[in-house]
C-alpha cells in the first residue's frame, strides 16, 4: 500500500492544543503517514488549516456532530472548504435514534438529505458505523436499511466493528462498492480482562489481532477505496500512544 493515513481520534490526547497538534502531525509524517482524518478535538478551522499546510498532511475526512450535519450543512461545507476537505463524516447516530425504528428512519432521512446537499456542492457525506447498526428492526438491520434507502450516505467501513457486529467482513464490504472511499483499518483481538474476569474483545495495532488484513485490503482495492485510515480507539489511553500507531504503519508498510 503506497499511502496510509491516521484517524486522529486514536491520538486525541496529543492534539489538544495547536502546538501539540503541529508537533504530533510532524511525528506522524516522519513515521510514514500521508494524510489525516480530523476527529477527537473541536473543529477549529484556522488551526486545522495551519497545521495541514505547514506539515503537508491533507485532511481527507472529518467527524462532526450529528446536529451540525443535519442543521448546519451549509456552514460545515464552508468550513471544510477552508482546509480543502471534501469528505464530511459522522462518527455515529445518537443511540436513541438507532434503537427506535421510527426515530431511526427519521434520522437516516435527515442524514441523507444533508448528504444530498453536500453532493450538489462537491462534497460527500460519510457515516462511520459501529456494531449497533447491525441491530434489526423487523427483518432488516439498520445498516442494510441505510444502504437501501439513503443513496447520499457513503460509509466509512470499520474492520473492527464489522467483526464485532458478527457479519462477514468481505461480503459486507462488497455491499458498499462505490460508497467506501474512506475506511478504518482497525484490528480486533481477544484478551482476558482481570477486572471483569472475562475474555473480551479489544482494539490492537493493525496486524496484531485476528483480522486477515491482506484479504480485506485486497477486497477494498477493488471497491473504490481512496483513503486507508488506521484507527486504534484505545491508543490514547495507553502509555506509548504514538508507539501504538507506529506499530500499525510498520506492519502495513511491510505486509500490505
Amino acid at each position: 500500500m503506497k499511502e496510509v493515513g491516521l484517524n486522529l481520534f486514536s491520538i486525541r490526547n496529543l492534539i489538544k492544543t495547536e502546538e501539540e497538534f503541529l508537533e504530533t502531525a510532524k511525528k506522524l509524517k516522519e513515521m510514514g503517514y500521508s494524510y489525516l482524518q480530523y476527529s477527537g478535538a473541536p473543529l477549529e478551522v484556522d488551526r486545522i488549516k495551519r497545521v495541514s499546510e505547514e506539515t503537508g498532511m491533507p485532511i481527507c475526512l472529518t467527524h462532526v456532530k450529528y446536529d451540525r450535519i443535519v442543521n448546519e450543512t451549509e456552514i460545515l461545507m464552508e468550513e471544510h472548504a477552508q482546509f480543502n476537505c471534501k469528505y464530511i463524516g459522522l462518527g455515529a447516530m445518537p443511540i436513541p435514534s438507532i434503537i427506535n425504528e421510527t426515530e431511526c428512519k427519521k434520522a437516516v432521512e435527515l442524514l441523507n438529505a444533508a448528504g444530498e446537499k453536500m453532493a450538489k456542492n462537491g462534497f460527500k457525506f460519510f457515516y462511520h458505523h459501529h456494531q449497533f447498526e447491525f441491530l434489526k428492526h423487523g427483518n432488516q438491520t439498520v445498516f442494510d436499511y441505510m444502504i437501501e434507502n439513503a443513496p447520499y450516505i457513503n460509509f466509512t467501513a470499520d474492520t473492527y466493528w464489522l467483526q464485532y457486529g458478527g457479519v462477514d467482513i468481505i461480503s459486507t464490504l462488497e455491499k458498499l462498492k462505490g460508497r467506501i472511499a474512506c475506511v478504518h483499518l482497525k484490528d480486533y483481538k481477544q484478551i482476558y480482562n482481570e477486572e471483569t474476569k472475562r475474555i473480551e474483545p479489544t482494539f490492537s495495532p493493525v496486524g496484531e489481532g485476528l483480522l486477515n488484513f491482506k484479504a480485506i485490503v485486497e477486497k477494498m482495492k477493488t471497491l473504490g477505496v481512496e483513503y486507508y485510515l488506521v484507527e486504534q480507539d484505545n491508543a490514547a489511553l495507553l502509555p506509548d500512544t504514538l508507539g501504538e500507531v507506529e506499530r500499525s504503519i510498520r506492519y502495513i508498510q511491510k505486509e500490505l
